[in-house]
């Protein structure tokens, strides 16, 4: 075994060990995949399409096949292992996430939701349980983007939501477009298009996933019940002022970019309060031209990074945030432009899905808490089709992509008990 393995197991309570449900087991795969795309800072680096990615997908797959699933690689790259229902005509459900990396990433977020529903058919076999309804385990392909600055890749096929031309227009960090990225890994854009599922195979999907967030490490909980996944819109915004000598040029009659730009930002911070709890905004990336020290800004753009898990409230910051450019442009004196470079629907979980979970919860002893989700998880594109629920594990100190990102194994293994709990409820 790994140093993940001993770090894992070092605290962990066998006493959670019933079930069906093995720590250890789960503990020894968190291990294993960790290996796979290690780094120098014993991190992760296993980019979507990647041999590495492939590596992670072909143990799961050995796994599922050990657990006595019915395995399948889709034409996405996706890995799907079935268990069988006692009605196994009625639609599927599914669990997982994906084992794809950012570059230097943790070992928990992706693989932590793929282990777990596979952890659940394992207690299942062990117990000699069936499920009313068939179960798939799903480890998705290229969820985090890596290779080409936008993921999704794979739940995108699975609900055939892809603009496929769009697709074909991305190329990766070594100069491959998408159609060469499939074929490099054995597909095609045809086997792609071909991995969009029909509607009446699939009756949910669970997603569990780290919290990347301390809201659970602050309740002192191991695991929450997500209300929703906020969807993200991004605007470019760019401030046009007139550049000029930094010197020379009197404070009165200056068109500062930057400073119309710099009072912009600080107002952003101060508006998802006014709209929803839930609401978040950013500003994560500026520009200004020429950029040098003794130069007045006469250019900046930038990024709003605007979310929230319900879309009339999303929609309304993001025209807040647009006519709070206007204002400071117009205060300033400088023109404002402003281009949409994305908006996703945010998915709501519905509350019956909630009350469910907060049963589980209840009969496992632990509080039901519950709690947003900021980030894009694959269950935010699968909801846009089939119902979804979600959990979060405890994030230690709520660090995520990064090598020390870190969930306890007994908060691990006490989201593995609630999820198939859930599962059998549903």
């Amino acid at each position: 075994m790994g140093i993940l393995y001993n770090d894992l197991m070092r605290g962990y309570d066998t006493g959670y060990n019933f079930d069906g449900i093995s720590g250890e087991r789960l503990a020894e795969r968190l291990d294993a995949i960790s290996e796979i795309g290690l780094t120098k800072d014993s991190g992760s680096h296993r980019p979507g399409f990647s041999g590495e990615e492939k590596k992670a997908k072909d143990l799961a797959a050995k796994w599922m096949k050990d657990a006595g699933l019915e395995v399948r690689h889709d034409g996405a790259g996706n890995v799907f292992g079935r268990l069988p229902g006692k009605n196994d005509e009625l639609p599927a459900l599914l669990s997982g996430s994906h084992l794809d990396s950012v570059p230097n990433g943790g070992h928990f977020d992706g693989p932590l939701g793929v282990l777990t529903a596979l952890e659940v058919a394992e207690a299942w076999q062990a117990t000699g349980y069936q499920p009313e309804r068939p179960y798939e385990v799903v480890a998705f392909t290229d969820e985090e983007g890596a290779r080409f600055n936008g993921g999704l890749h794979g739940s995108e096929a699975v609900v055939g939501k892809s603009d496929i031309e769009d697709k074909l227009k991305l190329v990766d960090y070594n100069g491959l477009n998408f159609a060469d990225v499939l074929e490099h890994i054995g597909l095609s854009v045809d086997d792609y298009l071909d991995a969009k599922r029909d509607q009446e195979e699939i009756d949910m999907f669970v997603e569990v996933h780290i919290e990347q967030g301390k809201q659970l490490e602050r309740e002192g909980l191991p695991c929450g019940i997500v209300t929703g996944i906020a969807g993200p819109c991004w605007i470019e915004l760019t401030f046009t002022g007139e550049a000029g000598h930094a010197g020379n040029t009197p404070m009165k009659d200056r068109k500062d970019a930057l400073v119309a730009a710099a009072e912009f930002i600080g107002g952003v911070h101060e508006l998802p309060a006014l709209i929803s709890d839930t609401a978040v905004a950013t500003v994560g990336k500026i520009d200004a031209e020429p950029n040098g020290v003794n130069v007045i800004p006469g250019s900046v753009t930038l990024y709003a990074d605007i979310r929230d898990i319900f879309k009339e409230t999303r929609d309304n910051l993001v025209d807040k945030v647009l006519e709070l450019a206007e204002k400071t442009a117009d205060k300033h004196q400088v023109n404002i432009e402003h281009v949409e470079k994305m908006r996703v629907a945010p998915v709501p979980i519905e509350d019956e899905k909630q009350q469910l979970l907060e049963t589980s919860f209840r009969e496992k002893n632990i509080r039901p808490y519950r709690l947003p989700s900021g980030a894009g998880h694959d269950a935010m594109i699968i909801g846009a089709r089939w119902p979804v629920a979600m959990l979060f594990t405890q994030s230690k100190d709520g660090i995520s992509h990064n090598p020390d990102e870190w969930s306890d194994m007994n908060d691990c293994v006490q989201t593995v008990h609630v999820l198939k709990n859930f599962l059998e409820k549903v």
